[in-house]
């Protein structure tokens, strides 16, 4: 059956619209946690009690860990004990009371309780909203599968673009009481939205028995090992991509801000990311990888590939940018958005790939388990980054890992892993399974 002539399943617009909603109280609270955490933190009393720089990223690090940690435990409850739909709505209720703790309490304390529960929220909900819109397709429509994905992935861009350039704004001219605040009472609004589409979601019930019997059999266990050395790799990508909302914004602070007749705020550089991606999700859906297939044969694995290889030039240009900078010079921003530009197609060519990548080749009950392995594979990257900034904070041996050279060690780190990725994608044996088969 032509894809013209397949229908689009009716619940992807409730989910494609919670995500866009629910990716804006997110970035919102994340594009502004660096800057928030270094200048705005207080004391019991009342007084300034700013982290440092290093500690700052270290925090950030460890936060952005804990959300694509709490996945797995999104999944077994997805999986084993409630099903997708009521892990949702479950954590997304915990996902509001996180935000809200962020706007109540402005002291460390405040910050991590609010922290844990929105990694705890966020990090649940991960697994289930992108297997949720797996589950819709049957071999009758399955050729409307990547586009859908494509459409879940554009949503979260909508939602980082607008919260991005929105969110720095209100800080500065609210505080942080209103500009966490805002977060909480649209995570309030994404719940109300996927629960409005509950009738219309195909519903894969728990069931673990069903479970016990594909993951504990040869298949089911051939799978987590072909998927988990390829997770090595989405872990390296993670481990430098992440550092967009960290030591960039760190570095932004440095640079002159004026470009095309705005001063921008550091943190506000970010609103290029979803920009571009929406950008150049449509040009390579159109035009880029149509053309590229016709020079190479495209698979999955191969998009994967060019986008790590591109995470080396973006970080090797990020440390000569620095290196400028150590030498005294003040450079415009439109340098880092050099870098910007190579990141996001980076990121379009190995995560937007590798989320349909990693659905279709898990077996239809371990769909959310596949999920939840994928982004432990981004918490374990932000644990490298926050461990090697936690070692620049604490340990003499690692001081001298700072400005430049810190942006080329990750660019020698990923130029490693990216020749290991050609050899385990040459070995990779591929192997599809949709509901409904």
């Amino acid at each position: 059956m032509g894809v013209e002539k397949q229908r689009m399943p009716g619940g992807i617009p409730f989910l494609v619209g919670n995500e866009a909603v629910e990716r804006y109280t997110y970035y919102a609270m994340r594009t502004i946690l660096t800057v928030y955490m270094t200048k705005y933190l207080l004391d019991a009393q009342g007084g300034s009690s700013p982290l440092s720089d290093a500690e700052g990223t270290a925090v950030f690090h460890f936060f952005a860990a804990a959300n694509y940690f709490f996945p797995i435990l999104g999944s077994i409850l997805a999986d084993l004990v409630i099903g997708k739909y009521l892990t949702v709505i479950s954590l997304s209720v915990i996902y509001v009371l996180g935000c809200a703790f962020l706007a109540v309490d402005q002291t460390r304390l405040g910050l991590f309780v609010g922290l844990g529960l929105i990694a705890l929220g966020s990090g649940g909900i991960k697994p289930c909203m992108v297997a949720m819109v797996g589950d819709q397709f049957t071999k009758s429509n399955e050729g409307l599968l990547g586009r859908a994905v494509r459409y879940f992935y554009m949503s979260v861009q909508v939602g980082g673009l607008v919260s991005t350039l929105v969110s720095p704004v209100v800080l500065e001219n609210y505080g942080p009481k209103v500009a966490f605040g805002i977060p909480a009472v649209l995570m309030g609004l994404a719940t109300l939205i996927f629960w409005a589409g509950r009738n219309t979601y195909v519903k894969m019930p728990p069931n673990f028995q069903a479970f016990k019997k594909e993951v504990l059999t040869k298949e089911g266990l051939a799978v987590i090992g072909r998927l988990s050395g390829l997770l090595l790799f989405i872990t390296a990508f993670f481990s430098l991509y992440d550092q967009n909302g960290s030591s960039w914004v760190l570095q932004a602070e440095k640079m002159d801000l004026k470009f095309m007749g705005i001063t921008w705020l550091p943190s506000q550089v970010q609103a290029v990311n979803p920009i571009l991606c929406l950008v150049f999700v449509f040009f390579f859906d159109r035009w880029g990888f149509p053309a590229m297939d016709k020079v190479v044969k495209l698979t999955s694995l191969r998009k994967m590939g060019f986008g790590l290889f591109l995470m080396i030039p973006t970080f090797l240009l990020t440390a000569w940018i620095q290196h400028r900078i150590e030498a005294g010079e003040t450079l415009n921003i439109a340098w880092q958005l050099i870098a910007w530009v190579i990141l996001t197609v980076a990121e379009v060519l190995t995560y937007a790939t590798s989320l349909e990548f990693f659905y279709a080749q898990a077996p239809k009950r371990m769909k959310s388990l596949v999920q939840g392995l994928f982004l432990l594979a981004v918490t374990l990257g932000n644990l490298f980054t926050a461990a090697v900034n936690w070692g620049i904070a604490n340990i003499a041996v690692f001081k001298n890992l700072t400005g430049a050279s810190y942006f080329v060690f990750f660019a020698g780190f990923m130029a490693l892993m990216t020749v290991a990725f050609i050899v385990a994608a040459a070995l990779y044996k591929e192997k599809t399974y949709l509901q409904g088969e």
